[in-house]
């Protein structure tokens, strides 16, 4: 008897029933989906992505536009002091532009992965702002928060850094127009000396557009002229003006030079005046350890806000950092959010942080400084 040999009668197959028009209809549908949908996964889309930019440690140097390592932060004509650890800043890469619009298969792909985001192209690239305005807007901001970066840092330090307010534009028609003048100094407004442009405003609205006395000086020799403003229209009713716009001009004890090619924005304000100050002073400011933090800086050492936290959170943690400072204006973004391993400290001042880098570097209860919770 074969091996393979069984009993009974074998029952015939039924012949398969052909698929309804309706079934073939349903799959060519189907199959007619997924490749418009695979095609418009290729459409440009109104979306940027941002991720973790490039890390550049204050304390240390970076590559010039010759490819030459140079410090970041040089202060040639004062007392130095050698640093350890690392005071890094962080940075955002934004990928897509206005000319050059993402697909919506990348913007998907970027949905899923934590380190980066997706944001509307408009919170970037304001309506009709180009590629090439925006970095020159960052490029511009930047070098002003390298000033004000150095005038918190000295200032924190006990020098007297000569802040002086600057006329870099007058509008037509505006209340200073054939008064003041492009370069002119504010030297005081009412008797008050100025250093802020906050001074001026709140002088000039205190008296609801009565004639404001100014001190100048022009070309280096002093005036003295009366203004009178004018009132705002639309959402500045009630809004006094002069209508000039105003830098501040420092008078540093020495000069302080940044170096850091193909990096805009102002978020890096507070992390450069950390550096300063540990380069000025004896010691590791941060008792040698990896920190890493973000926040624009004031020259009264206010932190303020900046975009990208999380981004720069991950770009802390892929650079080693075991502890960041970030901006009390930006917890909420933090919380929730954080990467393993990393220790979050929220700050609001230079003070602040500085008093963050003393508790790391003396080994006191780090539990005991403010971190970001959920509001």
């Amino acid at each position: 008897m074969s091996l393979f040999e069984q009993h009974g009668t074998a029952v015939p197959e039924a012949p398969r029933r052909p698929m309804s028009r309706g079934a073939i209809a349903g799959i060519w549908a189907l199959v007619v989906a997924l490749l418009a949908l695979l095609g418009m996964s290729f459409l440009p889309s109104p979306y940027v992505i941002e991720r973790p930019g490039p890390v550049y440690n204050t304390l240390g140097d970076v590559q010039d536009a010759d490819g030459a390592d140079v410090p970041l932060i040089s202060i040639p004509d004062a007392e130095t002091y050698p640093t350890e650890g690392s005071l890094d800043l962080l940075t955002v890469q934004v990928v897509g532009t206005p000319e050059q619009r993402l697909s919506w298969l990348d913007v998907g792909l970027a949905w899923f992965d934590p380190t980066k985001a997706v944001v509307p192209i408009e919170q970037i690239y304001p309506t009709g702002q180009t590629t090439k305005e925006r970095s020159v807007e960052n490029a511009t901001l930047m070098v002003d928060s390298q000033e004000d970066a150095t005038a918190a840092a000295l200032t924190h330090l006990g020098y007297d850094v000569g802040a002086r307010l600057e006329v870099a534009d007058v509008q037509a028609g505006s209340a200073a127009d054939g008064t003041l003048e492009i370069g002119d100094i504010i030297v005081s407004a009412g008797g008050t000396a100025l250093s802020d442009p906050q001074q001026l405003r709140e002088i000039i609205n205190a008296d609801a557009g009565a004639p404001v006395s100014l001190q100048i000086e022009r070309d280096g020799a002093p005036q003295s002229i009366d203004v009178t403003p004018k009132e705002g229209t639309g959402e500045a009713a009630g809004v006094w003006q002069v209508g000039v716009s105003l830098q501040v001009d420092y008078q540093f004890p020495f000069d302080v030079t940044i170096q850091l090619d193909n990096v805009g924005g102002p978020s890096a304000g507070m992390m450069f005046a950390l550096g300063m100050i540990d380069t000025l002073t004896p010691g590791e400011l941060n008792g040698g350890a990896a920190v890493a933090g973000t926040g624009t800086i004031v020259a009264d050492g206010t932190v303020g806000p900046i975009g990208g936290i999380r981004q720069k959170l991950w770009g802390a943690e892929g650079a080693g950092a075991e502890y960041f400072l970030a901006p009390s204006t930006n917890c909420d973004e933090v919380v929730g959010h954080i990467p393993d391993g990393l220790r979050v400290f929220s700050v609001s001042t230079l003070d602040d942080a500085v008093g963050v880098l003393d508790a790391i570097s003396s080994g006191s209860d780090l539990d005991a400084l403010p971190t970001c919770t959920a509001s």
